[in-house]
């Protein structure tokens, strides 16, 4: 069985960005993302200082976070290792960008789904190498079958000492690197400041067009003998990938050192925002008000009759709020049934669908009980029903987050409690509201308040783990 990977020789790299430019023009990449990015690190004081380049992409694991997590498959790994997307199934749910712990996906700006390598595999397809492969002057990209022990690549492997990146993640990567260092693979080891050699993100462009005015020279020079390097290249490649390299080479000719900047991945900034901080608060006073209500209920502690309908209301109305708040996060809102149609069962976002429209049938026939008068009896048995029903639409989402692999929360054990802790608390303080004096409302709507602002700060406070 064929498994495609690559190897990274940071021994070779000379950060010429040809292998981002290429990939660009084989994929028609979106002005301000990439799908492969040189990464530029220095270290040490003039004149005792160093600096080093490496290429990131995605890592086409064999277990990767980002295919368990997408509720419609549109992240999917093929036979042959590739990790490769549908554009037509994506929603735009950014689930895949949570779960990636090498930040390796984006959504294009132009359709509103996501995206990254793909290994070229249309290229493959057609007995070519990847783009960024062909194009490297320097052949610091090496592109093969990891099970072939004769491919180049598992030759270079099998020849030198390599890392991958975040290997406690557990994704097993089959991107190699050769020659690299902690300060390179784990964006944690190294500062990352505002104004970097290629330009000054903060403050404008006068300190770089200084630099760039000095450097010209140095940076001309470097120019010249990358076009060197590819054209030679480019003389003993086969016509169609001859073509490609020579393309690269007059882009990068025409692309003057004052457009360039760190190629480190710019953050992308707080995937969940409001949305779903809101949808998890929603959704908890939805199914938490519910659940405490018929279990004091079914135990005999609470008497419903003038609370039927207060309770199977809020119900219905901030599950609707739910979902209306996790259409409007998503970026291809117009597909959201796609969940439903085309669901991928190991994704719990797919799970919690199903959950939430199985609560909201427990409501709706509660609410058809109430409204045509039937037995109660009925309504203990749509009790017995939904009291499991509520708990799990209010805690699933812990096992989403558990999911989402880049961030820190993926790896705690008692996230669901807490979500159940929780989901209880508010729909005690919901039933408060509803029953207590004036001193019991005001303790509930301050726990309200202090869950919605616990949920804003989980979603919102960036916990990223060593993306970049």
């Amino acid at each position: 069985m064929v498994n495609y990977g690559f190897a990274i020789d940071n021994r070779k790299c000379i950060g010429c960005h040809a292998c981002t430019v290429a990939c660009k023009s084989e994929h028609d990449v979106a002005v301000g993302v990439n799908r492969t990015h040189v990464k530029y690190i220095e270290t040490g004081e003039y004149p005792n200082s160093s600096r080093e380049f490496s290429v990131h992409r995605c890592n086409h694991c064999e277990d990767a976070p980002c295919t368990k997590i997408c509720p419609t498959t549109a992240l999917f790994t093929r036979s042959d290792g590739i990790v490769d997307f549908d554009d037509d199934r994506c929603i735009g749910c950014k689930a895949c960008m949570q779960a990636c712990p090498y930040d390796a996906l984006y959504i294009d700006p132009d359709k509103g789904t996501a995206a990254k390598c793909n290994y070229c595999a249309h290229r493959l397809e057609n007995s070519y190498e990847p783009a960024c492969v062909i194009v490297c002057p320097v052949e610091a990209i090496v592109s093969g079958d990891l099970h072939d022990p004769k491919s180049s690549l598992s030759l270079l492997l099998a020849e030198n000492v390599t890392t991958v990146r975040k290997p406690e993640a557990g994704t097993i990567p089959n991107v190699y690197y050769l020659d690299t260092s902690e300060e390179m693979l784990n964006p944690l080891a190294s500062e990352k400041t505002a104004i970097t050699m290629w330009g000054e993100q903060a403050a404008g462009v006068g300190h770089f067009a200084k630099y760039a005015q000095e450097r010209m020279g140095a940076a001309d020079e470097h120019s010249m003998l990358v076009q060197l390097a590819m054209e030679v290249k480019a003389k003993d490649a086969a016509p169609r990938d001859a073509a490609i390299i020579r393309d690269v080479a007059a882009k990068l000719a025409d692309n003057s050192p004052k457009a360039k900047r760190s190629y480190d991945a710019p953050s992308k900034g707080i995937l969940w925002g409001w949305e779903v901080s809101a949808y998890i608060w929603t959704k908890a006073v939805a199914s938490g008000t519910y659940m405490i209500a018929m279990m004091a209920w079914l135990m005999g502690y609470l008497d419903m009759t003038d609370l039927w309908w207060p309770i199977t209301t809020i119900g219905l109305v901030f599950l609707t709020l739910t979902g209306a708040l996790l259409l409007k996060d998503l970026d291809r809102p117009e597909r959201f049934l796609y969940v439903m149609l085309r669901p991928n069962w190991d994704s719990w976002l797919v799970k919690g669908a199903y959950l939430l429209a199985a609560y909201a049938g427990i409501l709706s026939a509660t609410a058809a009980v109430l409204l045509f008068g039937l037995d109660e009896a009925y309504l203990r048995y749509l009790a017995y029903i939904g009291i499991p029903v509520s708990l799990l639409t209010g805690v699933y989402t812990a096992w989403l987050l558990q999911q989402a692999k880049a961030h820190s929360w993926a790896t705690d054990k008692w996230l669901p409690l807490k979500f159940l802790f929780e989901t209880a608390a508010i729909g005690a303080a919901t039933l408060l509201l509803l029953i207590g004096n004036a001193t019991i409302v005001v303790a509930a709507i301050c726990a309200l308040l202090a869950f919605w602002l616990h949920g804003h700060h989980i979603i919102e406070k960036p916990q990223i783990q060593a993306l970049a």
